[in-house]
C-alpha cells in the first residue's frame, strides 16, 4: 500500500512550492504546527550536506478533534506530515501521508472514515499547489 499523497514539480523552485503548498492547506482548513528544516537539522546536528527538505506538521483542528474523541491515544499518530524536498535535475516533490494508511492500524472503522475524509482534504491541497 502507498503510504503518501504525491506530487512533482518541474523547474518551479523550492521556496515557491513550500509558499504554494501552504497557501493550498490554508484554503482546506489544515494549519501547521510543526515545521523542520530537515537539511539544516542534519547540517547543524551531523554535518551531513543534503538537498532541501521540509516537513510541515499539518492539522485540521476539526478533523484532529474529532478523531481524538473516538481515540483519544490517535495524537500519536498526528498531525498528518507534508514534506517538501528537492529530488534533483530541478524537480521538487510533495508527499502528504496518507491518512487511511496510518489508521489501518487502529482498529476503529468509524476513525477510518475520518482518515478518509482527511485524506480528501489533503488530496485536493496537493492537487491545488
Amino acid at each position: 500500500m502507498n503510504y503518501t499523497i504525491d506530487r512533482t514539480f518541474d523547474a518551479t523552485g523550492f521556496d515557491a512550492v513550500v509558499e504554494r503548498a501552504r497557501l493550498a492547506l490554508a484554503a482546506e482548513g489544515f494549519g501547521i504546527l510543526t515545521e523542520i528544516d530537515v537539511k539544516a537539522t542534519l547540517k547543524n546536528k551531523i554535518g551531513a550536506d543534503v538537498d532541501d527538505y521540509l516537513i510541515l506538521g499539518a492539522c485540521n483542528p476539526a478533523m484532529a478533534h474529532k478523531a481524538m474523541q473516538m481515540e483519544p491515544r490517535i495524537g500519536a499518530m498526528l498531525p498528518c506530515n507534508v514534506i517538501v524536498r528537492n529530488i534533483g535535475e530541478g524537480q521538487v516533490e510533495v508527499n502528504a501521508v496518507d491518512p487511511l494508511a496510518s489508521m489501518d492500524a487502529v482498529d476503529n472503522a468509524a476513525l477510518k472514515e475520518v482518515a478518509s475524509i482527511v485524506r480528501g482534504m489533503l488530496e485536493t491541497a496537493i492537487g491545488n499547489i
